[in-house]
């Protein structure tokens, strides 16, 4: 499908700048948003965001003032000049979004992971030209984030960007929600004429890493940030932690650097080529390496199999392991890769052995 989408550009000038989106988590009251936006209205920035329905967690939590808010985002626009966009979860709040001018709509990651849903909105997406943002799905599968592209495609709309807002996940961890910045990397892959926004909002969910996955965001070539500013961030009736005020946003801007996707520099362009050039050696060196690897694991599943022995041997698994990552880091690798490649690697083994004890 991914060869059949012929995407008009999100944004005038798209690969050539950032896109800025900012705004409140939540239309809380005409006056905070009114504030917010007059705030940001000399920022830079091109969108106005403000959440008016709030998918929650919890059937008690603010879950947004609802159709009352659109007004308001009305009144941004009137006032400021500025291009406003909200969330929408159905058909109901797309009619309401239309009818009231709205001039950008997202879907959300707890919508993008329901087909249903998706659909739902797309269908009400029927005959309208409006561009449209999709959130990555809570859950880390591509396929669901793919799929709603193609179900908003299939609505007629032309004009489509994702949003990368990090991925949920069990335990502690530094981030809100994990980045995973791999699975972005593959859709644009898919996808690389789609504009690409990182949220970095709710990636962190505070506001002292927000400089640092944004600028980590720029720098793997993303078209854009989206970011919540309130005029009060402690006080605000949701997401409190992670919005920042429209004078640190200002100043969070200035700080950013927006990295051009490519060059047209000779001397740049040859050594790039030179170095991609060894790396291209190495990569197929790894392979062959990777492929002698296997075949002796094949023969020591073989091994196993005669001697009717466990393909899984704990003690062994977990001396590859160690021995890895303390050599990995004589050598300037991260725990992480080490970690991530050897996984791998014995993924593929055990599969290998269990194919041949299974013949």
């Amino acid at each position: 499908m991914e060869n059949e989408i012929s995407l008009k550009p999100f944004f005038a000038g798209q690969g050539q700048r950032p896109y800025w989106i900012a705004g409140p988590c939540s239309a809380e009251t005409e006056e905070q948003v009114m504030e917010t936006a007059h705030g940001l209205e000399n920022s830079g920035i091109d969108l106005f965001r403000a959440g008016v329905w709030k998918p929650r967690t919890r059937p008690n939590d603010f879950e947004g003032v609802g159709t009352k808010a659109l007004p308001w985002l009305r009144r941004v626009k009137e006032e400021t000049g500025l291009k406003v966009c909200t969330e929408v979860a159905n058909a109901h709040h797309v009619h309401e979004s239309l009818k009231y001018g709205i001039d950008v709509l997202w879907i959300g990651a707890r919508s993008t992971v329901n087909p249903f849903s998706v659909q739902e909105i797309a269908d009400a997406l029927q005959g309208a030209d409006i561009p449209v943002l999709i959130k990555n799905p809570i859950n880390p599968d591509v396929k669901l984030w793919m799929g709603a592209i193609e179900r908003i495609y299939g609505a007629g709309i032309r004009q489509i960007g994702v949003i990368h807002r990090g991925f949920s996940s069990f335990g502690n961890s530094t981030y809100r929600n994990q980045p995973r910045w791999q699975l972005a990397i593959e859709l644009k892959r898919q996808f690389p004429d789609m504009a690409f926004i990182c949220d970095s909002s709710h990636i962190c969910g505070n506001r002292e890493m927000l400089f640092d996955v944004s600028q980590k965001a720029l720098d793997l070539n993303y078209d854009g940030l989206m970011l919540e500013v309130h005029p009060n961030p402690d006080a605000a009736w949701s997401d409190a932690a992670q919005q920042i005020t429209p004078v640190v946003f200002t100043e969070m801007l200035s700080r950013l650097r927006f990295r051009q996707s490519t060059s047209t520099d000779p001397d740049f362009l040859d050594s790039l080529e030179s170095l991609r050039g060894q790396i291209d050696e190495i990569d197929d060196e790894i392979l062959a390496l990777l492929g002698s690897r296997m075949k002796l694991a094949d023969g020591i599943g073989a091994f196993k199999k005669k001697a009717n022995i466990s393909i899984l041997q704990t003690s062994r698994w977990n001396e590859i392991l160690e021995k890895g990552v303390e050599k990995g880091a004589k050598k300037g690798l991260s725990a992480e890769l080490v970690l991530g490649i050897f996984k791998a690697i014995h993924q593929e083994s055990i599969n290998r052995q269990h194919k041949i004890m299974r013949e």
